[in-house]
């Protein structure tokens, strides 16, 4: 929210948190995910309609609107609405946050990319973007992280989501110096770093605020709340869930 609100865009949070159903489609739980995606249309129709762009923080969440979204709702013209008008918060900065200038952030950072990024989506935007950030990134070929939502959690599986993890997305953690920036949007990826490297891994979001803190902290496994702390808990808290976040095409004044 602080990122978007200093590109000029006033935010709109949902009234309610809402989840885009991609855990439920490994188990074949279909009705409810489709029952779960109505409920988004239903609350985002309204601005839809308005050509309000949503931005969303988890990948996975916004591949299921350029992908199952379409396949579940065919007919429905809202459905369409989100599918072309929901962006990853790189992809909408770069594209249409019209005078925005990237903050600068000297330094490394190691960079996982989830794999809906990488599949479904642009990733070359992230790139980009820490390239005019001035950061020197390394964008770590590393496949799947291993955990894949709830993959890594189950039984008999642990195995093949470590040997994952540990061809090379771990070990170049590790070896990643303690002022190296480890960035990760995957909310899944991030918890596979958390628990095999014990380094806390940032989103894109996170390393754009600090950038706009001047690079504070120096520390980059210790980044701070903003100010507004309490809402700032609420959005990062969501966004583990798949929630969603509108920003307004408006500009303040």
């Amino acid at each position: 929210m602080n990122v978007l609100e200093s590109a000029g865009f006033a935010v709109v949070v949902p009234r309610r948190p809402l989840c885009c159903g991609r855990p439920l489609y490994d188990y074949g739980m279909l009705d409810l995910a489709r029952k779960l995606l109505r409920e988004i249309l239903e609350e985002l129709r309204p601005a839809l309609r308005a050509g309000i762009p949503i931005v969303g923080l988890e990948p996975s969440c916004i591949s299921v609107f350029r992908e199952e979204l379409p396949q579940f709702f065919p007919d429905d013209p809202d459905a369409t609405r989100l599918r072309q008008g929901s962006h990853l918060l790189s992809s909408f900065l770069l594209r249409h946050a019209e005078g925005w200038q990237a903050p600068r952030l000297e330094g490394e950072a190691v960079v996982h990319g989830h794999c809906h990024h990488r599949s479904v989506l642009n990733f070359d935007r992230d790139a980009s973007l820490y390239s005019r950030m001035g950061l020197k990134a390394a964008i770590l070929d590393s496949g799947c992280c291993g955990m894949a939502g709830a993959f890594g959690y189950e039984k008999g599986k642990y195995a093949v989501s470590l040997a994952c993890a540990e061809r090379m997305l771990a070990p170049a953690v590790r070896q990643a110096g303690e002022a190296t920036w480890v960035v990760a949007d995957g909310f899944s990826c991030r918890s596979q770093i958390e628990q095999l490297t014990g380094r806390r891994a940032v989103h894109t979001a996170e390393l754009v605020w600090a950038a706009m803190r001047g690079g504070k902290p120096l520390r980059a496994n210790e980044l701070p709340l903003p100010r507004r702390r309490k809402r700032t808990n609420a959005l990062l808290a969501l966004t583990g869930l798949g929630a969603l976040y509108l920003y307004t095409r408006g500009r303040r004044a």
